[in-house]
């Protein structure tokens, strides 16, 4: 954002506002999972049909593998500095790869490293290894902080970018605070959809609520804040500044002393302990739990996982990140797609529905049942996505570097709302000229009721079926 013309202030305040959106997004849809204990897989069927709630799963699925193979490539950024920390022989280990591949051999080492010791974390269950989270949650953090009082230390101060003023005016910079703030967003879009996944489990709806509005906007503003005055300080220390931290700790690396070798390590290791907390919870989870859905007879969550594993590996994900441009311009791309999806998911449970849902018949496929549509797919559903995308897809041709109308450039700055707003409102608007079944005139939601049984009743229960069929 300071990069685009933004002040460090301007930049903090887009993280805010963007974050904050993305939070309360992330609650609108959470709700559906909180209330009824259903994951996305089958929350989406109320809106897009029985068999029609494939693609938008295959969207979400698709999005989880890529972001894996992302995240692993950080990762493996992060092994590099930890293993050149101990043998700083490792920054000359010699080139094999063609220059035309992206990636260098000790780029693709690192990155298969990370890839490999992380397979053992996607055999257990999420529940099973908490604890895993709960050493990410102190060590990651505690090593972000050292990393930015070293940083202002070397620098003997914050550096000039905290006195730095926006280099854009007018128009220009009202757009430039808007996209960024798009950006934001874009980066939370396959979260929001998905977020019936982990709020199902919340012990009470509102358990899903301020959790998450609050720790999203004000975790990335922390982290964010860290990144500026860490930025801004490798200014004053190398004369230009350095977006990239692990950039900026492979720089420190340079002379330096045996202690400073060895922090390099401790804050690299709570950096790369942090990529694998990231890619079992947001993607390794996501992709199992949703290819379990496509394909319930073959796969399983900790198989999905593993699948989802392999295809990041196969997917050569350097050449996804070889600029920040690049990586912008796919994230706001794929946020059409998943803006349309959220947005009638949205109109189906708060405008059509109003919070309504019968649990027994979203998991039945008989085809007289009121979410099976037409062929098993909603033709609601699927009219008001078209027409979400639809409205962003000149906007996206010119961002690609055709030349289209002025208007349609606003209008894709501002893709994730328009895609959002549009397809939500084409929805409520079919349904009301074309009435679906099962809906409610009035707000209506019936949570789901878990019954509370202790251990020594849940096991007394399973013996005395264990018994009742070795009798039978």
């Amino acid at each position: 954002m300071i990069v685009d013309g933004l002040s460090w202030w301007q930049s903090w305040l887009c993280v805010w506002i963007g974050y904050t959106i993305a939070g309360l997004f992330v609650c609108l849809i959470g709700r559906i999972g909180a209330i009824y204990r259903i994951p996305f897989a089958v929350a989406n069927r109320a809106s897009f049909g029985i068999w029609g709630s494939f693609w938008p799963i295959l969207n979400r699925a698709s999005m989880a593998v890529i972001w894996y193979g992302v995240q692993t490539y950080l990762g493996g950024e992060c092994v590099t500095l930890m293993i050149r920390s101990i043998w700083p022989s490792y920054n000359n280990l010699p080139n094999t790869i063609p220059a035309g591949a992206g990636v260098t051999t000790q780029q693709f080492v690192s990155f298969f490293l990370f890839w490999l010791f992380s397979l053992p974390a996607l055999w257990f269950p999420i529940y099973k290894i908490r604890h895993l989270f709960t050493v990410k949650a102190y060590f990651s953090p505690a090593c972000a902080i050292a990393f930015f009082g070293w940083a202002i230390a070397r620098a003997h101060g914050l550096g000039p970018i905290i006195t730095q003023p926006n280099t854009v005016q007018g128009s220009t910079l009202a757009w430039v605070f808007i996209k960024s703030i798009m950006n934001c967003i874009a980066n939370f879009a396959a979260l929001v959809i998905n977020n019936p996944d982990f709020a199902r489990y919340a012990r009470k709806p509102q358990d899903a609520l301020l959790p998450q509005l609050i720790t999203i906007p004000v975790g990335f503003a922390i982290t964010s804040f860290i990144g500026i005055i860490v930025s801004s300080s490798s200014t004053v220390i190398f004369n230009q500044p350095v977006w990239n931290p692990l950039t900026l700790l492979g720089m420190f690396l340079e002379n330096a002393t045996s202690a400073e070798r060895f922090g390099i390590f401790v804050i690299s290791s709570g950096f790369a302990l942090a990529q694998l907390g990231t890619n079992i919870a947001a993607n390794s989870v996501s992709a199992g739990t949703n290819l379990t859905a496509l394909l319930p007879r073959f796969c399983t969550i900790r198989r999905g996982g593993y699948f989802c594993a392999a295809i990041g590996l196969a997917m050569c994900p350097w050449t996804l990140v070889a600029s920040s441009n690049n990586f912008t311009i796919y994230l706001s791309a794929y946020s059409v797609f998943l803006s349309s999806i959220a947005g009638v998911m949205s109109s189906d449970y708060y405008l059509v529905r109003k919070g309504y849902l019968d649990i027994e018949k979203l998991y039945s496929a008989q085809k007289e049942g009121p979410y099976y549509g037409i062929y098993g797919v909603s033709w609601h559903g699927y009219a008001a996505y078209f027409c979400g995308i639809l409205i962003n897809i000149v906007g996206f041709a010119g961002a690609v570097g055709a030349k289209v109308p002025a208007g349609a450039a606003y209008i894709y700055n501002l893709n994730y709302f328009t895609g959002f707003l549009v397809a939500g409102g084409v929805y409520w608007i079919l349904a009301i000229l074309w009435p679906l079944p099962l809906t409610s005139k009035s707000w209506n939601e019936v949570p789901y009721e878990v019954s509370p049984l202790s251990d020594l009743e849940m096991k007394k229960e399973g013996l005395e079926g264990a018994e009742h069929m070795e009798h039978v």
